[in-house]
């Protein structure tokens, strides 16, 4: 029996020792850190929206009639004063016929009043006629010098339907929207095109509550095109939403204060609004620096996360728990649990855990 026990206290002596050997064989892991020394006073909210015109205008025809062959695309730039469409100008030159024949009737019969009149009158004189002709005689040139100026002004409202059967452009535009068919017979208001300004954009997007009270009008934004990110333009804030248009929504518009030959309406873009931090400042850390665990989907509002900071009086690494404020440039913002000269892991954080001892390798300064 004391064998026996004498045999197991060995074994176990030996699995100890095995066990601290494989401990003091184990590699130490290496650590990448970020040296926490950027400082940042101000954090970058970005928001995705849809490029729109400031103003989109709607033209249509004065006058009715039968459009000839329209040749437009939508996106197509057209300069001031170049002519969209065309009515059918045989009819109003019918009318126009029609009108030049009734103002020449019109003169002949007023030319005919006119001289009636002086006969009338002239025989009024001599006593051959009553007073009752010569009142019907002037009643005559009133009557066919007012039909002649009812003449004149169809004449005239012929014209200008002549001249309104031509729509222009009226500034330098970019096509919205082509309304109407080749030959398509249109009524007065019938909208033909929509068209814009090339340099008059404007974005607008939702937030909550907590940014719409930090924005004011005049605040200001970048815009940048998600087809080009390299091409980002100045905006300002030019409306806030009083009124939530959802539940925790309000709603806020940006015009773009510079404008790009490559712009067009309906382009996707991001906004970026610089807002000021919680606090007088911020470390600057990756996004790599975090512990994975609970919900951190939400990185760019303000949160708690962890952190693996590395201690150097022990060459370990201890969880920290720390205070996030927002994302600027692909980095946390980080408000609260970290000093300038601490260390953070930066890469490998899930190979981690609470005081495990690690070797130095790199300084990400």
């Amino acid at each position: 029996m004391k064998r026996i026990l004498i045999l197991g206290i060995t074994f176990a002596l030996a699995g100890c020792l095995d066990e601290e050997k494989k401990t003091a064989d184990a590699p130490i892991r290496g650590l990448k850190t970020h040296l926490v020394a950027d400082t940042q006073r101000a954090t970058v909210r970005r928001f995705p929206s849809v490029l729109e015109p400031t103003s989109l205008n709607v033209l249509s025809f004065d006058t009715s009639g039968k459009l000839l062959e329209v040749d437009l695309q939508v996106g197509q730039r057209v300069d001031a004063g170049e002519v969209l469409a065309r009515l059918d100008p045989e009819a109003f030159k019918i009318q126009i016929a029609n009108s030049e024949a009734g103002v020449r009737a019109a003169q002949a019969a007023y030319a005919s009043a006119l001289e009636t009149l002086a006969r009338q009158q002239e025989l009024f004189k001599s006593g051959t006629i009553t007073k009752v002709a010569l009142d019907n005689a002037k009643t005559g040139v009133v009557t066919d010098k007012a039909q002649l100026e009812q003449a004149e002004a169809s004449l005239g409202a012929a014209k200008d339907d002549l001249a309104k059967a031509v729509l222009v452009v009226p500034f330098d535009s970019i096509l919205n929207a082509v309304e109407v068919q080749s030959f398509q017979t249109v009524s007065t208001g019938t909208p033909i095109v929509s068209l814009y300004a090339p340099d008059a954009f404007e974005v607008s997007f939702s937030v909550n509550f907590d940014m719409i009270s930090q924005l004011v009008v005049g605040t200001p934004a970048s815009v940048r095109l998600a087809d080009r990110p390299d091409l980002v333009l100045r905006g300002v804030v030019s409306e806030l939403g009083s009124r939530a248009d959802a539940v925790s929504s309000f709603p806020v518009v940006v015009t773009l204060d510079e404008a790009d030959p490559i712009l067009k309406a309906g382009m996707a873009v991001e906004v970026a609004i610089e807002l000021p931090l919680p606090k007088e400042q911020g470390f600057s850390i990756p996004l790599t620096a975090i512990i994975m665990e609970g919900d951190i989907a939400d990185r760019a509002g303000p949160g708690a996360a962890q952190v693996f900071a590395y201690e150097p009086d022990t060459s370990t690494v201890k969880r920290r728990k720390i205070q996030i404020a927002g994302v600027r440039e692909n980095a946390l913002l980080v408000i609260d649990g970290l000093e300038a000269g601490d260390r953070i892991a930066s890469a490998g954080v899930s190979f981690l855990r609470d005081g495990q001892e690690v070797k130095l390798i790199e300084a990400a300064d």
